[in-house]
């Protein structure tokens, strides 16, 4: 029916449609659309929720707009597909409109981005490809030649068992992830095999991104504590090696709890273990 009670499913449908502006920092839920801000503009005062987001705006777009992770492209629309928090990170180069969209949601299967740096762990070798463990539902394919230096007759000394950081250069859900240990201009950039020593345990996604994030205080206040080496993967998996077992463990416990505990509770550990 396209009508009832004086309601519209046009209006009905434009309704959904909210601000991206407004609802950042803000709780979404699967199956809502965006509106971004180019497109309030364009349709002027009260213009926002009349019209589902369009990603091809033309010369009315300001800026090149990234869909991330809990967001999905469908057509002129950009739906919500996961419940949590939505997020935007400005473009670079002081440009304006545009940038990163994501949800931040508190999942714990990994889905596999294109870009992000991850820990994996080499489950076999088949050829001259690598099968490696991301955590997600089917494991990455790494090249032996995805390394710095590496060629036919230079192989890279990599065993099932060892642990690898790398980044995807292949993630969609039609094709088998691909990820590399060189970054564009054929550097290691601190990818490769990661050190036989220390401790891998994993962690939420949340907490990984909330780690990563610039202004996170948490790893300031963990280095004053004790030298160490730590590696972050976006799937949720963490690296620490400090002088002694002792001191790894305590790190590798501190991380882990960091998630649940308010800025006080934190202060009054770290100040405990500075004793």
């Amino acid at each position: 029916m396209a009508e009832a009670g004086g309601i519209t499913t046009e209006s009905v449908a434009g309704d959904r449609a909210r601000a991206a502006r407004t609802m950042l920092d803000q709780v979404v839920l699967p199956g809502e659309e965006l509106l971004l801000p180019e497109q309030e503009d364009a349709e002027g005062p009260g213009g926002a929720g009349e019209r589902p987001l369009r990603l091809n705006a033309g010369t009315r777009s300001r800026g090149r707009v990234v869909c991330g992770p809990g967001l999905r492209r469908s057509g002129d629309r950009l739906l919500v597909t996961k419940c949590g928090r939505l997020r935007h990170k400005e473009p670079g180069g002081g440009s304006s409109g545009g940038g990163v969209y994501w949800v931040d949601s508190q999942q714990k299967r990994y889905v596999p981005v294109k870009g992000d740096h991850v820990i994996g762990i080499v489950t076999a070798k088949s050829g001259d490809i690598f099968k490696v463990d991301v955590g997600g539902s089917e494991p990455a394919s790494l090249s032996y030649l995805a390394f710095e230096g590496a060629t036919k007759r230079n192989r890279p000394n990599v065993q099932v068992g060892d642990l690898i950081y790398g980044q995807f250069v292949v993630a969609n859900k039609d094709m088998e992830p691909e990820m590399v240990c060189i970054d564009s201009c054929g550097r290691a950039s601190g990818m490769g095999v990661i050190g036989q020593d220390g401790l891998l345990f994993k962690v939420t996604l949340g907490l990984i991104r909330k780690l990563l994030a610039p202004d996170c205080e948490i790893l300031q206040e963990v280095g004053k504590l004790y030298p160490l080496e730590i590696v972050f993967g976006m799937n949720g998996r963490i690296w620490v090696k400090a002088k002694t077992i002792q001191q790894t463990l305590i790190l590798a416990n501190i991380l882990e709890a960091c998630e649940h505990m308010t800025a006080d509770q934190r202060k009054q550990i770290f100040s405990r273990l500075a004793e």
